[in-house]
């Protein structure tokens, strides 16, 4: 009874240690929800204030029209699909041909592939990949955009670790009953790997929405560039640090991440967690 009691108190403990953690993670996303729905005049005011007197929207239509937000989140959406789909698409393929396929210079060549972890794409490889996208003819396009990412070893290293999980006897009552490998990779693999597809694809999805590096440097006109530079395209615009709008932009552009995570959640969480079928 008394370690009952005494696990039940350690219980609520850290559950309370986690929603304060929680609520110190999320004051910054709170703050902004807080000043997007203040009015101008509101957002300085002293004492600052938690919770808006009254909801005011007019930031949300002023933020869009600053920096026609609209149109950047466009191209975000555009380039984040075109990356997210391109990366799952080499992911999957590579990481099975590593997992089941022998071939020569497998582990000399998955060995090169794993270097590459380590390396800081975006600050080693900017120079060349701009010289090159320039080369094409691609600068200020969204070739340049997404061409250069949608191939990814880390996709490729989940990917095979995962596959190696899942027993090689249901790989060979696969052939023996006629399928061929692109069929026991489609019909059998594929969805006993949704879990982590779903995790990888929603990392993916998040990583290329908030590139700002590589963006900022291959795009030149307002109409190509993506929406977290425009979110400090916002912030230079607001010349009077109408920080109401600046938060209202911000929000708009944490919108669909928010959203997919929320949409996905419950994949996203098993893949954290399994890493398929134990044999």
């Amino acid at each position: 009874m008394k370690m009952s009691t005494k696990r039940r108190i350690n219980t609520i403990l850290s559950e309370i240690i986690l929603i304060l953690i929680s609520f110190i993670v999320m004051m910054p996303v709170i703050l902004a929800i807080t000043m997007s729905l203040q009015h101008p005049t509101e957002v300085f005011s002293y004492p600052p204030k938690l919770f808006p007197s009254s909801f005011y929207l007019g930031n949300f239509p002023k933020a869009l029209q600053t920096v026609n937000l609209g149109r950047l989140l466009l191209n975000s959406l555009i380039v984040a699909v075109m990356i997210t789909i391109g990366k799952m698409i080499t992911g999957v393929f590579a990481g099975y041909a590593f997992a089941n396929f022998r071939f020569k210079g497998k582990r000399i060549a998955f060995a090169a592939l794993f270097i590459t972890l380590f390396l800081p794409a975006e600050t080693v490889m900017i120079l060349p990949l701009f010289l090159i996208m320039k080369k094409f003819g691609w600068v200020n396009t969204y070739w340049a955009l997404t061409i250069p990412f949608m191939a990814s070893a880390t996709n490729t290293f989940l990917m095979r670790q995962h596959l190696l999980t899942i027993p090689k006897e249901l790989e060979e009552a696969a052939m023996i009953d006629g399928a061929g490998p692109m069929r026991y990779l489609w019909r059998i693999l594929i969805p006993l790997s949704l879990p982590i597809l779903a995790g990888m694809s929603l990392v993916n999805f998040v990583y290329a929405w908030n590139m700002y590096l590589w963006p900022l440097i291959v795009t030149m006109s307002d109409e190509m560039k993506t929406v977290q530079i425009g979110v400090k395209m916002l912030i230079d615009a607001e010349s009077a640090n109408n920080w109401g709008i600046i938060m209202a932009g911000t929000l708009i552009a944490l919108a669909p991440t928010l959203l997919l995570f929320f949409t996905v959640q419950n994949l996203f969480v098993k893949s954290l967690v399994r890493t398929g079928i134990k044999g």
